[in-house]
């Protein structure tokens, strides 16, 4: 039996508690690993001004797999106003480690499934089980933005045709930009994720997600992307959608649906919308997948206001380490944990707040432990 090395990073907030759920059920799965801590979020922003330190960095490089937390993100201002002292004035800018994380590993797929587990009191309909499949590194994620303006973009903005010339006669501080970035590379790869997923797992259409009647360019480079690839794949039906119609669809015909596939922000939105028709962010499980490492995480925030209380359900987050056990591998481990987790589910004798009862983080991971 191999022995890995996996990250173990916490970040801020309720990521401390659910990660320590995770461990309870791997434990109790008896998986064979070290698991090596790395420092992330924002107590490392505000002390060292940076949440993702270099020897975390250094850390990923060394593992096969890490089980992520949470982190807490705030705001320009109030990033600056808390960095200590001796850090105020130096110019750093707050951005955010796990979008940081997923460029610096080309982590290019952001999976996320959503599966209605039977008898769950929040489900919205029953039966439903999608696979959303979110390009992880582009996008208007990339990072790109620009406040003030300088002076050779605005430059390039009083070029324009009216009226968007008028934004380069702006103050440098009356405005912001933010650059919205589809390559062809990266649109390819995400599809073809996507549509070998559907071959390998027996799925029978992808949707591809998009806004290329208003977004012209860069959603169109996505569209024409899908076009290609898609005719690698004739025995898999697809079809494409604007957002703002898929999530009205979503809503109204779930059952429609099967894989889908998105820009970063689209493939945001969506993913969200559908955790919330299966149980809400506490049962919202991720994937940060490259072609060497994997980073799993819950898709909820920190939820500063319940630190420390241990009242948050760790489902999602236990979920992401089943996600981690089928990319280590342990296909057998991953079905075990997630029948556990269907079991308690149905059963409903052990349920978090949010699934109206009274149990504790530790209480529930404990009960799904149970039935392993």
């Amino acid at each position: 039996m191999p022995k890995y090395k996996i990250a173990w990073l916490p970040g801020d907030g309720i990521g401390i508690e659910v990660l320590e759920a995770a461990k309870l059920v791997l434990d109790r799965l008896r998986l064979n690993a070290d698991y090596i801590h790395g420092d992330i979020g924002w107590e490392f922003w505000c002390r060292e001004g940076d949440p993702f330190p270099q020897r975390t960095i250094d850390v990923l490089k060394t593992v096969d797999a890490a089980l992520f937390g949470a982190i807490t993100s705030k705001p320009i201002k109030a990033a600056e106003a808390e960095l200590a002292p001796s850090l105020k004035g130096t110019g750093l800018i707050y951005r955010s480690p796990i979008v940081r994380l997923r460029q610096l590993f080309d982590l290019y797929i952001c999976l996320r499934p959503c599966k209605a587990y039977s008898r769950n009191p929040l489900n919205y309909k029953e039966g439903i089980n999608l696979v959303i499949f979110r390009e992880n590194t582009e996008d208007l994620y990339s990072g790109v933005e620009f406040y003030p303006v300088p002076e050779e973009l605005s430059e390039i903005l009083r070029h324009l045709s009216p009226p968007f010339s008028a934004f380069g006669g702006l103050g440098s501080d009356q405005y912001a930009v933010s650059c919205k970035i589809n390559s062809r590379k990266a649109s390819e790869r995400i599809l073809r994720a996507a549509f070998e997923f559907a071959r390998k797992y027996g799925r029978k259409k992808v949707t591809v997600v998009h806004k290329a009647n208003v977004v012209r360019a860069t959603d169109g480079v996505f569209l024409e992307a899908a076009q290609g690839v898609a005719s690698s794949y004739p025995e898999i039906a697809w079809d494409d959608a604007n957002i703002d119609a898929m999530t009205m669809w979503l809503l109204k015909n779930p059952s429609s649906y099967d894989v889908l596939v998105a820009p970063n922000l689209y493939g945001d939105i969506i993913s969200d919308l559908c955790a919330q028709m299966v149980g809400g962010l506490g049962f919202g499980c991720s994937g940060n997948i490259g072609d060497q490492l994997a980073v799993f995480e819950p898709t909820h925030g920190s939820a500063p206001k319940y630190a420390g209380q241990y009242k948050v359900n760790p489902i999602a987050t236990i979920l992401a380490a089943k996600m981690m056990l089928e990319w280590l591998g342990e296909t057998q481990k991953a079905q075990r944990l997630e029948e556990a987790v269907a079991e308690v589910i149905r059963e409903g004798k052990v349920r978090t707040y949010d699934m109206g009862g009274s149990s504790k983080t530790l209480e529930l991971a404990q009960e799904i432990g149970n039935k392993l």
